[in-house]
């Protein structure tokens, strides 16, 4: 599994360098997130021993036990799924990053639930670029409002912008949704918001993501292998 797993990690990172030189951007501009969702701890461990630190579960129940799991590594955690107002104490007191930002409740919760002792809760709100009802994420028009009223509370730092695009052969139209966040982005930052982030891109569109501007890529089936949801 080590040797596997190794190998597909080099090639994500070999993909990244690749993608950030073909649009023009330092190598290093966009960081991988390894969204290690329905594998073990042990899996995440092998990605660790190959330089991996930074890495995104999708589930509560999960992140908090892999966090108790691999207590003893230096791992930054990223909790990238849909959040529920009544499961937000276990990212609060044990994430690192939260990307699914979608409504001001959450990030009242997670700001008042996130220790004194810990450094502001690093968050990014989530905006559904496709308009798809299935996805979650608040609506563009709403992006604004939402990204101020979060940065104002006490214990977050607001970074950025996530998505999730629509699944599409058609580049042109992918392309258009990466670029409807990174002008989000760029809007907010002229209105006053210093962000740096846009979470974006995955194992089949990191590409398209870091043409556009991605400065976090959270990739898993590319690293760990397809998913048993069986699980």
């Amino acid at each position: 599994m080590t040797d596997s797993l190794s190998s597909r990690l080099q090639q994500v990172r070999l993909r990244l360098d690749a993608a950030c030189a073909a649009a023009g951007r330092e190598p290093g501009a966009a960081t991988l997130l390894a969204v290690s969702k329905t594998f073990p701890a042990d899996d995440l461990r092998a990605a660790y021993d190959c330089g991996q630190r930074a890495f995104g579960e999708n589930y509560v129940q999960e992140l908090q036990q892999k966090c108790e799991a691999l207590a003893g590594l230096d791992i930054e955690w990223h909790f990238i799924g849909p959040l529920q107002s009544n499961k937000t104490r276990v990212v609060a007191e044990r994430a690192h990053w939260a990307h699914s930002i979608d409504r001001l409740k959450i990030a009242e919760r997670l700001s008042a639930q996130r220790p004194d002792g810990l450094p502001p809760l690093n968050v990014c709100v989530q905006v559904n670029v496709s308009g798809e009802d299935s996805k979650s994420g608040c609506a563009p028009e709403e992006a604004a409002a939402l990204a101020r009223a979060a940065a104002a509370l006490p214990r977050l730092r607001l970074r950025g912008l996530m998505c999730i695009p629509e699944p599409t052969q058609d580049a042109a139209r992918l392309a258009a949704q990466f670029a409807r966040l990174r002008g989000l982005l760029l809007q907010l930052n002229a209105d006053g918001l210093a962000l740096d982030t846009l979470s974006m891109g995955m194992s089949a569109d990191l590409e398209a993501a870091v043409a556009e501007g991605a400065t976090l890529v959270r990739v898993g089936s590319a690293i760990f292998g397809q998913r048993d949801y069986q699980h």
